[in-house]
Order: C-alpha cells, then sequence, then structure tokens
C-alpha cells in the first residue's frame, strides 16, 4: 500500500543559493532558486540593489514559474560595492549578498621624461579603450618613495601628462596613474605603475621583463647591421683595389710589348750610364734597312 502525499508550500521561506554568475564593470549577473522546487504558478520575486558608496537604493520586480533564476542588474558602476537582497514580493525571508563591480582598466603607456629638474609623466587616454570613462573625470598621480617608506598624493589632472619636482637625488620612486577616485575614494580605477630612480631611468614594472628584452634588441639588431655594412665596404675596397692594381699592371705591360718580338721589353738599368738616362732606347733593327759603315 501507498500514498501521495503533497506539502502545501510555504510563501515565507527565502530564496535559496543565490549567487553571483558574472560581473562586469556595469552590470552583474545573478542567480537563485525558488523557495521551493516546482512551483506551480508565478512567484513575484523582488530584487533590492542597495549603492552602498551612494547610498542609494533601488528595487526590481522578477515574476517567473521556474524553479532557477537568472537575472542581470544594469546600470552599475565600474568599481562599485552593492548589497544585493532578494525574496518574495509577499516581504517572505530574504537573501542577500555582496557584489563588486569591476573597476576602471589602468592606463596605457605610462612614460618618463626627464628634463633638467623635474620629470613628466605621460600615458595615453584611458577613454580610448574605456567607454564607460570621460576625460572629464580625470586621473590622479600617487609617488611612493621607496627609502622614506612614504606614499604621496601628488595631484590630479585632466590632461594625459604630469610634472613632478623636487625629486631627491639617491631615492627611488614608483608613480602610479589612474582614473581619479570618486565618493570619497571610494571608486577608482586600476591603477598604472612606474619605477623611476635618481639616474632618471624609467621602467614599466608590469612589462619589466618584456621592456628589458625590446632594449636588447634594439641595441643587438642595429650593432650587427654595422657589422654587415662594415664587411661589405671592406669587401667593395679590397676588389676595386684589385682591379686597379690589375689594370695598372696590363697597361704596364702593354706599353712595353713589341709587337716584333712578340713580348715586352724590360730593363734593369744596369748596363746604361748616368749620361745615357735621357737617350731613347735602341730596341733593333729592321732587315730591310743597309748598315752604314763610316
Amino acid at each position: 500500500d501507498y500514498i501521495v502525499v503533497k506539502m502545501i508550500p510555504d510563501n515565507r521561506l527565502p530564496p535559496r543559493h543565490l549567487h553571483s554568475v558574472h560581473t562586469g564593470k556595469t552590470f552583474a549577473v545573478i542567480k537563485w532558486e525558488s523557495p521551493y522546487d516546482s512551483p506551480d504558478q508565478d512567484m513575484l520575486y523582488a530584487v533590492a540593489v542597495k549603492d552602498l558608496v551612494r547610498k542609494t537604493d533601488k528595487i526590481y520586480k522578477v515574476k517567473t514559474r521556474n524553479s532557477t533564476v537568472e537575472y542581470t542588474i544594469k546600470k552599475l558602476e565600474p568599481g562599485g560595492k552593492y548589497h544585493v537582497i532578494v525574496q518574495l514580493g509577499n516581504m517572505s525571508k530574504e537573501s542577500s549578498m555582496k557584489i563588486n563591480t569591476v573597476p576602471l582598466s589602468a592606463p596605457d603607456a605610462l612614460k618618463i621624461i626627464t628634463e633638467n629638474d623635474h620629470i613628466l609623466l605621460f600615458w595615453k587616454s584611458l577613454a580610448l579603450k574605456e567607454s564607460n570613462f570621460n576625460e572629464s573625470r580625470g586621473y590622479e598621480i600617487h609617488m611612493f618613495d621607496s627609502l622614506m617608506n612614504i606614499t604621496a598624493y601628488l595631484g590630479n589632472t585632466t590632461e594625459n601628462f604630469f610634472k613632478v619636482s623636487n625629486l631627491k637625488i639617491g631615492h627611488n620612486y614608483s608613480f602610479t596613474v589612474q582614473a581619479r577616485c570618486l565618493y570619497s575614494g571610494q571608486m577608482c580605477g586600476e591603477p598604472a605603475t612606474l619605477l623611476y630612480d635618481e639616474l632618471g631611468t624609467g621602467e614599466d614594472y608590469s612589462a619589466t621583463k618584456t621592456g628589458r628584452a625590446t632594449d636588447v634588441a634594439a641595441i643587438v639588431v642595429p650593432v650587427l647591421f654595422l657589422l654587415l655594412v662594415t664587411l661589405g665596404i671592406g669587401f667593395v675596397v679590397l676588389y676595386m683595389r684589385h682591379r686597379r692594381l690589375q689594370n695598372s699592371f696590363t697597361a704596364f705591360a702593354n706599353s712595353h710589348y713589341s709587337s716584333r718580338l712578340g713580348s715586352a721589353i724590360f730593363s734593369s738599368g744596369d748596363d746604361l750610364g748616368d749620361e745615357d738616362d735621357e737617350a731613347p732606347m735602341i730596341t733593333g733593327f729592321s732587315d730591310d734597312v743597309p748598315m752604314v759603315i763610316a
């Protein structure tokens, strides 16, 4: 024998297994299950979103019969902090959780240019890759002195550069640039960090290995190119000298060549006197010219 028992649904129970599925810069996807399995009618949920930074509240209504509910909360702010409460519309027991949205990215290509008595920090505009960033918000710059172990706030700017003066010789500094923090420093962007020493060399800490490899390549490649050019020029010079010597010898041999004898005539000069230096050399006589003896 058996009997079927159907439990009476308790609408005072809270939603089950409330959790975050995905969190972005301006949205969050949350998920939960109904207070009991297989609802036989539509259930109305109230989703309350409390902004812990701005101290504001928003309430959204979700009506569904599904046992598992997935909902996307939109119009959030990057780097924000929120408290989410989900309960049935009859104000039953609630389930809650906290979520933090993804902050704005760090500025790209942070570089240092050294001047006589100061340095200039340069970076790319954050608006190039962040559609939620407005240049009017600006950037804020911090400096950490590793020798003194002190972090200082240098100021903020709406430009893409910042001037830093009064640096001390022998001190190592770390500079950070990020989207300006809002509401008492509670909503900030990710910082871009740059190391700087007393020699005036700036180095991107997040890309140290890549930067060093690039610097080595930038030195080795030109040196190899110069060596190849030098070797090429050397081969050309040697070839031209060889050709010049060969041409000079050929011209010299042709100037002493006798077509009658079929050979070149050279003289060592030992059989000639000093008084005959300017006398023409007698090269021979022809058989058809008579010899006259006085």
